[in-house]
């Protein structure tokens, strides 16, 4: 099965336990850098604060609604996030990389997702990876400015 790769990073001016906190937090910070309106309803079913954490949420596209359920891990905490869906195994992972003697962090979120059979498929590959970027970078830019308004 083909997948949809994904990959977004942008340099925030923040160390990594700042930038970590607002992730790993789905009750206040993560909720607060979500694109709107294209991200809508997250509900939190289980925890609320980095692994463990079980997520419900909306994804609102040219008209369509893609409906997620993940789970959370830290695969290596402090420095790594993956949210991977119950139903379809989709991830998105948030790896935060220490710069500048840690004054910086280097954000990355990579995302991959299997792509429908046929021509379906076809198409989520040539139109999903440039949608996804635009939407990351509206994400690392509110996280940006979120960073920096708590400081």
């Amino acid at each position: 099965m083909s997948k949809i790769r994904v990959e977004v990073s942008m340099v925030i001016d923040a160390p990594p336990e700042a930038i970590y906190a607002v992730i790993s937090d789905y009750r206040v910070g993560h909720p607060a850098i979500l694109p709107k309106p294209y991200f809508s309803d997250l509900t939190i079913e289980q925890g609320g604060q980095g692994a463990g954490t079980v997520i419900r949420f909306y994804v609102s596209l040219f008209g369509q609604e893609f409906h997620y359920h993940q789970h959370v891990t830290e695969p290596e905490p402090g420095r790594v996030i993956l949210e991977t869906d119950i139903e379809t195994g989709q991830f998105s992972r948030f790896t935060l990389d220490p710069l500048n003697d840690g004054k910086q962090t280097r954000v990355t979120i990579y995302s991959e997702a299997p792509a429908s059979p046929g021509v379906k498929g076809f198409l989520e590959q040539l139109t999903q990876p440039p949608i996804s970027r635009r939407l990351y970078r509206q994400e690392l830019q509110q996280l940006a400015d979120y960073v920096h308004h708590q400081s």
